[in-house]
């Protein structure tokens, strides 16, 4: 059953929001004026998919007491198919509902930060990081967000010692903290003449883009180092002293971004990181201390876990948390990955409903 009175209830905090929002005096304050526009389009969703589902009760009402008075074997026919119809359309509507009511995460709109790092393997996890930033940009453009290089250091045949994207589109967070992790692959190495399979592993991080309202960092609480860029040759070369490492002292993170010529550039994107690795941390706190009460399946605050296997000789992809496969590899390299990242974010959904 719905909770009838708590949907009812949402419509009068709705109405007083939309008082709220209309304010102008409650715009100076950023951080308030952007939480309560959050829940507005939030109580809005649930509120349409509430009246819709109302109209179907009210319509299955009426066709039944129209069944009761009808006679005529053809209308009654018609009549019970149209019942079917609205029993189906209801169901649709309170699986919907159902959905709506899980407290949504405020961060899943947010963009998406990527740290994609070469783990176990030494120059194949490198190439294996080269394959993982393609098959991310190809499903950056099946979901029409826009991707921006923040950081690239390259290894000598074709890989990446690590890369760092953002990804701007909507809901990035939401679709992508599910690829935090280890990924392993299992293959022939092209450095490797005898045909044997090894396993390396990558280390995915998604952190959620902070804003300046999201985290107020002190100017004391970092350090900042310049020095010169380095990379094997072209444009990953600077004669300046452009890169630029940036430590938050009370936690000992660190950012380095070495991609513009402009070291103002590079400490803009470093800035960017920083925060969102700070918010980051924030969230992992809370996910730690909610899985210490709970086993929980789906998560992103252990980034040690062995998240998926990519395995070339079976061309298998397996998801480890959710025991789901696929065998074309190929396909899933150049980012149809969505059943996947569907499939993670349901099984996260179904947590919540049973907490």
């Amino acid at each position: 059953m719905l909770p009838k009175e708590k949907l009812e209830s949402f419509r009068e905090e709705f109405l007083t929001l939309q008082e709220s929002v209309s304010d102008a005096s409650l715009m100076s304050d950023a951080r308030e004026y952007k939480k309560l526009m959050r829940r507005y389009k939030e109580l809005s969703g649930v509120l349409s998919c509430w009246d819709s589902y109302l109209k179907i009760q009210k319509q299955i009402q009426e066709t039944k007491v129209l069944q009761d008075s009808e006679n005529d074997p053809e209308m009654m026919a018609l009549v019970k198919e149209e019942l079917g119809d609205l029993a189906e359309a209801s169901e649709k509507y309170e699986l919907e509902l159902r959905d709506l009511l899980i407290p949504n995460d405020p961060n899943d709109e947010k963009n998406a930060i990527i740290e994609i790092r070469a783990g176990t393997g030494g120059e194949e996890a490198a190439l294996f990081v080269a394959d993982l930033y393609r098959m991310y940009s190809y499903y950056t453009e099946q979901k029409g967000w826009k991707k921006q290089i923040i950081d690239m250091n390259e290894t000598g045949l074709g890989g990446f010692k690590e890369v760092v994207l953002l990804l701007s589109g909507e809901n990035a967070y939401g679709l992508m903290r599910f690829e935090s992790g280890v990924h392993r692959v299992q293959r022939v190495p092209v450095t490797e003449s005898s045909g044997r399979i090894h396993t390396s592993a990558v280390t995915v991080a998604v952190f959620p883009e902070a804003e300046d309202i999201d985290m107020d960092i002190s100017d004391n609480d970092l350090r900042i180092d310049v020095y010169r860029s380095s990379g094997n040759g072209g444009q990953s070369v600077n004669t300046t002293d452009s890169a630029v490492r940036i430590t938050h002292v009370p936690t000992g993170l660190v950012v380095t971004c070495q991609d513009e010529k402009s070291q103002i550039k590079n400490k803009a994107k470093a800035m960017k990181v920083m925060r969102s690795k700070l918010l980051d941390l924030q969230i992992s706190k809370q996910e730690q201390e909610i899985a210490s009460s709970r086993k929980a399946q789906v998560s992103t605050g252990d980034r040690s876990a062995k998240i998926r296997t990519y395995n070339f000789p079976q061309s298998r992809v397996t998801d480890h948390r959710i025991n789901l496969t696929s065998y074309n590899l190929d396909g899933f390299l150049v980012g149809n990955i969505d059943e996947f990242v569907q499939s993670l974010r349901m099984a996260w959904r179904n947590e919540k409903v049973n907490e």
